[in-house]
């Protein structure tokens, strides 16, 4: 069966159809892009896409078919978006564009997601490198081995406490939680948690368990996983997985 997700440091990308998430928010900048031919909502309203959705800012999203990119906030992705939203909570783009279906003869997210960032003057190296901006090196060294997780390679939930962290990096934890927040426009905790949540959704892409995703994300159980993943996503983790897994 053909994934339908690809994840990677900076950048979510998701392509789906029959998406319907209750109003929820989240800490990535959304950028979504239906297919020619197939509906978009937003809020309840019909739209044109693409649309640009803030960080942190409370939205509906129901698509027939097509992509959803959640964009870290401080990656150059994030911060390209970021410009073109300019201050609004959200913006639709009013041209329709052409478009590639995803098939299983093509699997090269540069192709596929090319009409859409063309059409938006970005890049179209961001589908697979999305650099953070941060500048303090500390911090920029912290985001990176958070990343390994992205590989498989998980540190032990214990590993993050902030005060292990600010040790780690010669900083009082005051400091350091102070400049973290600084630097990504999110405290510590919060940003830990869509950390976890995003090597919870890996590992159940890999075909771990609820139970077990959420253990080796450093949920307290698989209901403290389920509670988070809703509130975050506006679904169930079963829904997300039928959407995950459709071929």
């Amino acid at each position: 069966m053909k994934s339908n997700v690809w994840i990677k440091a900076g950048i979510v990308i998701i392509y789906g159809s029959s998406i319907d998430a209750s109003p929820h928010r989240h800490h990535a900048i959304q950028l979504a892009w239906s297919r020619n031919g197939y509906s978009c909502k937003l809020d309840n309203n019909e739209i044109s896409t693409p649309v640009i959705i803030d960080s942190n800012v409370e939205h509906q999203l129901q698509i027939d078919e097509g992509w959803i990119l959640l964009v870290e906030p401080t990656s150059e992705l994030g911060g390209e978006l970021s410009k073109k939203l300019a201050g609004q909570p959200s913006k639709v783009f009013k041209v329709p564009l052409p478009t590639i279906k995803h098939t299983e003869y093509i699997d090269d997210l540069t192709v596929l997601l090319f009409p859409l960032f063309e059409y938006l003057a970005l890049s179209n190296k961001f589908p697979l490198i999305n650099e953070s901006q941060i500048a303090d090196h500390r911090i920029k060294k912290l985001l990176h081995e958070l990343n390994q997780c992205l590989d498989g390679e998980c540190l032990k939930p214990s590993n993050w406490r902030a005060s292990d962290v600010a040790q780690k990096l010669a900083l009082s934890e005051s400091r350091f939680l102070h400049l973290f927040s600084k630097e990504l426009g999110i405290p510590w905790r919060p940003y830990l948690l869509w950390c976890r949540m995003i090597c919870a959704v890996r590992a159940i892409l890999n075909g771990e368990s609820a139970t077990d995703a959420a253990h080796m994300a450093g949920f307290s159980d698989s209901a403290h996983l389920s509670r988070t993943f809703r509130k975050t996503f506006g679904m169930t983790i079963r829904q997300a997985n039928a959407i995950f897994k459709k071929s």
